[in-house]
């Protein structure tokens, strides 16, 4: 097998923040749905469709686009998704209407892609050993896009309304879009085959390995857990006893900025602890995390102890998954991370809908007893997977 390219300090950080500004899109609208829902006039279970169409569209993106990434060019597939995003986001700056809106969200899950393409063109430009902390830093920069979107949307809305955030997300896309478009190398695409038998091949790719399937329902199901909270928790402190603004609910995502150590970390720990025990010592802290926030649903304290907890064990775990599931084939990369992610987003999608579900009959403490459930299913699927075929 031929030595991988290198890849620059440069090169890694460039790619870095633009996977922190695409993956971003995926969440500015959480800490603004009570925005949304006020305008448009909307129910509670109505609002949580936006950020669930959001990642169904994400995932969508995962089944039919990903794939591409190893028939054509990354570079020219990255720049047409750009394209895609910066529409997306002026559509919605300019919704006149809830369907529009949706429309648009799920476009913009669609061409945020772009992270996916990047993830695993990092992976094949490096040496096996030094994938995990090459991971960690791509992952770093996808915590900090997801954690830090919030933050920033929130304080976005609150000074220019809530429709300003799309307008701030299409510049960032366009300034992103141009350096990555300048920046990233020409590389040769691994596989030549049409786009259905492209397809086929990774449904493929996905009942061959018994191990890849262990990995996508694990991460489907934490990442379940991790959106059932993140989907409602703008609405919970909104009301009594916290009663905050689209801002004070957006700060929760600096809080949760753990999750940036937890993803740095974790690609020196997955070397010294093995993937499978790094995943269950992570899903363990997850799980304490949603005991706490379930246990003292009123308490600020215990909410901020709660999603740090939450996201550092989700990133960590994260990292860990994706070092072994870039270890199955690195001549399919693309399709094996496009079903891996697929998986996850999907968990992701299903999370916020039973998020919301249960906060709507069962409050706070509700989320929790879901969230814990989800965790208790990836620690199953993570048991069952053979250490002897782990990547250490």
């Amino acid at each position: 097998m031929p030595t991988p390219p290198s890849i620059s300090k440069a090169l890694l950080l460039l790619m870095s923040t633009a996977i922190a500004a695409t993956a971003a899109n995926l969440y500015y609208a959480q800490p603004i749905l009570p925005l949304i829902a006020l305008e448009f006039n909307l129910s509670t279970s109505s609002t949580g469709s936006i950020v669930a169409l959001t990642q169904f569209g994400y995932a969508a993106a995962l089944l039919f686009i990903s794939p591409l990434g190893d028939s054509i060019p990354r570079r020219q597939l990255i720049a047409w998704l750009s394209l895609l995003l910066i529409t997306a986001c002026v559509i919605a700056f300019s919704a006149p209407n809830i369907t529009l809106l949706l429309i648009a969200v799920f476009l913009i899950g669609l061409s945020a892609n772009i992270t996916q393409q990047l993830i695993p063109f990092a992976a094949s430009m490096v040496k096996p050993e030094e994938k995990g902390a090459t991971l960690g830093t791509l992952m770093m920069g996808l915590t900090l896009g997801i954690l830090l979107s919030r933050t920033l949307s929130g304080s976005v809305a609150e000074y220019f309304g809530w429709r300003a955030v799309f307008i701030m997300a299409a510049l960032l896309a366009s300034v992103f879009g141009l350096l990555l478009y300048k920046a990233l190398p020409h590389n040769t695409a691994t596989a030549k085959l049409p786009y259905r038998q492209l397809l086929k091949s990774t449904f493929s790719l996905f009942k061959q390995h018994r191990q890849l399937r262990l990995f996508t329902f694990s991460g489907a199901s934490w990442f379940a857990a991790f959106n059932a909270l993140w989907a409602t928790l703008a609405i919970h402190v909104s009301q009594d006893p916290f009663n905050y603004n689209a801002q004070q609910a957006g700060l929760f995502g600096v809080i949760a900025l753990a999750g940036v150590i937890g993803a740095k970390a974790s690609g020196r720990w997955v070397n010294m602890l093995g993937s499978k025990k790094l995943v269950m010592l992570a899903l363990l802290i997850l799980a304490i995390g949603f005991v706490i926030t379930g246990f003292y649903s009123h308490s600020l304290i215990a909410l901020i102890i709660g999603v740090i907890l939450i996201d550092f064990g989700v990133f960590s775990a994260q990292v860990a998954n994706q070092v072994r599931v870039f270890s199955i084939n690195p001549q399919a990369q693309s399709r094996i991370n496009g079903v891996y992610m697929l998986g996850y987003y999907l968990g992701g999608a299903v999370g916020s809908i039973a998020g919301v579900r249960a906060y709507d009959y069962f409050a706070w403490p509700g989320v929790a007893l879901v969230s814990i459930i989800f965790i208790v299913i990836a620690m199953t699927f993570n048991s069952a997977v053979s250490t002897d075929k782990e990547i250490k």
